[in-house]
């Protein structure tokens, strides 16, 4: 092996050592900067801004019939599931779903077996009457049922 051949060798691996550590540093970097901001590259779709820090809600924010800071609809009850909904969870994860009396009773059981749900006491009656009123199933399909149609065949030919 001549000079020469000995340093380009010498070369390319000073310069992949180079990458590699430049590399290294890069990465450890920024997992530093995740441990340190741990939202960062976080695609959850959640966000602070989705939960309500009940200090600061004003019950009495109602406009068009909703509530301005959860997104509940006004109604008898509202105050209690404010504080004992938001605390743990987003309002959305309230007011995306429907279901009966009884469905609202098992999804609280299950929240309670599950969740660590607190006994909701004499205020249980009163948010599942709240919910079943405002969040109650939706019957109503995509379009009335058509009726007094008529219906003829379309000639093939």
């Amino acid at each position: 092996m001549n000079a020469n051949n000995f340093k380009q060798t010498v070369r390319r691996l000073y310069f992949k050592l180079f990458l590699f550590f430049f590399v290294l540093i890069i990465g450890a970097s920024g997992l530093i900067y995740k441990i340190v901001n741990p939202s960062f590259l976080s695609f959850n779709s959640v966000s602070s801004k989705d939960y309500v820090d009940i200090d600061d809600v004003d019950i009495n924010d109602i406009k068009n019939g909703i509530h301005i800071p959860t997104g509940f609809k006004a109604g008898k009850g509202l105050n209690e599931v404010v504080i004992s909904c938001t605390p743990c969870h987003s309002a959305k994860l309230v007011t995306q779903n429907r279901a009966t009396k009884a469905g609202w009773i098992g999804i609280i059981r299950w929240m309670q077996a599950t969740q660590n749900l607190w006994d909701l006491g004499e205020n249980e009656s009163v948010i599942v009457d709240y919910l079943a009123a405002q969040y109650a199933p939706e019957e109503q399909g995509r379009r009335a049922v058509l009726k007094n149609i008529e219906w003829y065949d379309l000639n093939k030919e």
